[in-house]
């Protein structure tokens, strides 16, 4: 592995250690939605934004200029955060640095599965990972930073 791609893993870990809500409910699920849909808004982000618990859809907001694709991409990302409670950008590191694709070979289904960044776990201290937070339509990384930059400021001025 490469000292590059030591430090992203390292960098993409930090981020679930330190990203941890004291509780998550429908309205806090509302308030991280509408703040990441207000960033995306300012920056002319083509994005769809998601909050979920499984299959109970929390949160939904479709901007401008994104597809139909995204909804397939929201699916397939928050179904890989949900089944193994970390992000999406986390668990393609971890994958790369193995040199091993899990939607190869009958493990996970590629219709289902994808670890395209952009998903990122509601981990509720004491609790563990109770929803998982999506964006899809920029790139991988791009997706991934707007949703761990909203949760960050959200955690420090809504969420104390």
């Amino acid at each position: 592995m490469t000292d590059t791609a030591t430090s992203r893993l390292a960098e993409l870990q930090q981020h679930e250690e330190e990203l941890v809500f004291p509780g998550f409910d429908h309205h806090d699920a509302w308030r991280l939605g509408s703040l990441i849909a207000s960033r995306a808004v300012a920056a002319a982000h083509p994005v769809a934004i998601d909050i979920r618990r499984h299959n109970l859809v929390l949160f939904r907001c479709v901007l401008p200029g994104a597809t139909a694709d995204q909804e397939e991409w929201i699916r397939r990302k928050s179904a890989s955060t949900l089944r193994f409670e970390r992000s999406t950008a986390l668990l393609a590191e971890e994958f790369a640095s193995k040199d091993f694709d899990p939607t190869q070979g009958g493990w996970l289904a590629p219709e289902d599965y994808t670890l395209a960044g952009g998903s990122f776990p509601i981990r509720v201290r004491g609790t563990g990972v109770v929803a998982a937070v999506t964006a899809s339509g920029l790139s991988s990384d791009d997706d991934h930073r707007l949703v761990i930059e909203a949760i960050r400021d959200y955690l420090t001025t809504v969420a104390v």
